[in-house]
């Protein structure tokens, strides 16, 4: 049911791009203007995904979603108003995209962040790659029938029908009563703190911030014919609307056929040489748009921007949910979201700019040369590093038992493991701490170090520090069998007679006030 109301949806929304892009064309002839609105669609994932994905891994998804819909149709309702009544220009015109792409913003991390509970881990990719044919089906059908309905209706139609099909999502949601709420007996993060969280887990995660590495320069370039469709579709090959719509059916038709081509390629290839195949084909792409002069080539170099497109789009959005643990996916998810369409936002207005400096053809041959060039670049980042993770969470922490009044806001806390290490053990030691480290910063630890006893031969001690207790108790319930495999490996090396020594201390409280952590005290 989801996946049918997201397919309508697209639809809509495809019908929608069809329409903001061609009416900018009546409104103004400026490369820059056609730009801005691929831009404006894209720019408010850049800016508000990282908030909306903090409110998707801290509320209800499922109602998180539902209004985020009836807010776009009825945003979509408006605009159909106006353009009813004839008063929209270019800037109000940006200004609506700007909105309706906001909207969709607070929608996105969600939507993905549900996925992996509604399907097994075994079949994320399949999911993930279904979700890509829902919306590459809707982009094969959306603009030939949004470009048709805008010839045949005008534009007051399309926005109309694209209203209407978010609201057959959020029925969708209603009829879906399984709620994705997560059970915590810990009080909900704080918004600003949940965003840390975030920001610091993509900060410590080597498998994530591979993905986003391969995002961003893949983008970048692809964001090019994108942007600039508009004008391939009047300029260079001297077409109408419903051209421009076929285009896009083009681009769509490509990307279903590259969803089916994906799973095969698996079979025979590493996921990062299928992702230089992706972006040497989307090289490609532009240099046909470029130079390819006719109709016929223009659907050609659509086709296999499509193909490239999915199968980047997937195996990026694979990488990314794999290295995702469900506390914080959301919030992961929005910051692949933020870089995605970053790239997408940035890249069109830049493709724009130098399409005003040297023109069309010398724009799209440049975006596809740097796309070539930035493959030795990006193929040292390996794609999902985080398959092998099991992020389920273990629970083999065994929770403190303070004897003294501890509050949640209570901080900064600071926690202490004493280890007796054989010297023979010594290097191995180390290297397993090293990867420690990433760890407990990634789930919390603003602060961490470990240190060698040098009156008590053979004895270490770590230590780290989180900003409050609750934040502590959060880290024991998001320690993942992973963790815990790590943990045995270190705990084998122990030689005390028991197991390594776990002391917990609080800020301590002066006239009713804790006493934090000096200015001046640096990070171990």
């Amino acid at each position: 049911m989801l996946w049918i109301a997201t397919l309508v949806s697209n639809i809509g929304t495809w019908m929608f791009n069809v329409t903001s892009g061609w009416v900018m064309t009546g409104l103004s002839s400026s490369p820059v203007m056609i730009s801005m609105v691929q831009a404006a669609t894209t720019l408010p994932v850049f800016l508000f995904a990282l908030p909306a994905g903090a409110l998707g891994d801290l509320f209800d998804r499922r109602k998180l979603l539902m209004w985020t819909q009836i807010f776009l149709a009825a945003v979509l309702l408006l605009f159909t108003a106006l353009l009813w009544i004839g008063s929209v220009n270019a800037w109000i015109l940006l200004l609506f995209t700007f909105v309706i792409g906001t909207g969709s913003a607070f929608a996105m991390p969600a939507w993905q962040a549900i996925v992996p509970r509604l399907v097994p881990r075994d079949t994320l990719s399949s999911a993930i790659v279904l979700n890509g044919i829902s919306m590459n089906i809707a982009r094969a059908i959306g603009p030939a029938l949004g470009g048709f309905i805008l010839a045949a209706a005008g534009a007051v139609a399309t926005a109309f029908l694209d209203a209407i099909s978010y609201l057959a999502v959020a029925a969708a949601l209603l009829w879906w009563r399984t709620s994705t709420a997560q059970d915590n007996a810990l009080p909900r993060e704080r918004l600003a703190g949940a965003m840390r969280a975030g920001i610091r887990f993509a900060f410590h995660s080597r498998p994530l911030r591979h993905t986003l590495i391969h995002a961003l320069a893949f983008f970048m370039c692809a964001s090019a014919y994108w942007a600039l469709l508009p004008l391939i579709a009047k300029d260079t090959l001297q077409g109408g609307p419903s051209l421009y719509g076929i285009l896009l059916t083009a681009l769509g038709m490509g990307a279903v056929s590259g969803a089916f081509l994906l799973p095969v390629m698996k079979k025979y290839f590493r996921t990062n040489t299928i992702m230089i195949v992706a972006t040497s084909v989307t090289a490609l792409s532009s240099l046909l748009f470029a130079y390819g002069g006719h109709a016929v080539i223009g659907m050609v170099a659509g086709f296999t921007g499509g193909v490239s497109w999915i199968m980047a789009v997937s195996l990026l959005s694979v990488s990314a949910q794999m290295a995702l643990p469900d506390w914080v996916r959301a919030r992961g998810l929005a910051i692949f979201q933020m870089v995605v369409f970053g790239a997408m936002a940035a890249g069109s207005l830049s493709w724009g700019q130098v399409t005003e400096m040297i023109g069309l053809s010398k724009a799209l041959t440049a975006s596809g040369l740097l796309a070539l060039l930035l493959i030795p670049i990006t193929a040292r980042f390996k794609l999902n590093l985080g398959e092998h993770h099991d992020y389920t969470a273990s629970g083999h922490w065994s929770d403190p038992a303070p004897v003294i009044p501890v509050s949640h806001d209570h901080g900064p806390v600071l926690v202490t493991l004493e280890y007796r290490i054989d010297d023979v053990d010594r290097a191995a030691f180390y290297l397993l701490m090293l990867e420690l480290e990433i760890t407990r910063r990634r789930d919390g630890a603003i602060q961490w170090g470990f240190f060698e006893d040098v009156e008590d031969h053979g004895r270490f001690i770590e230590m780290f520090t989180v900003e409050s207790w609750v934040a502590h108790l959060r880290q024991h319930a998001r320690v993942s069998v992973s963790d815990k495999l790590l943990q045995n490996k270190i705990f084998a090396l122990h030689r005390g007679e028991t197991s390594p020594r776990v002391t917990h201390a609080v800020a301590p409280h002066i006239g009713g006030h804790p006493k934090t952590i000096p200015k001046t005290h640096h990070d171990l």
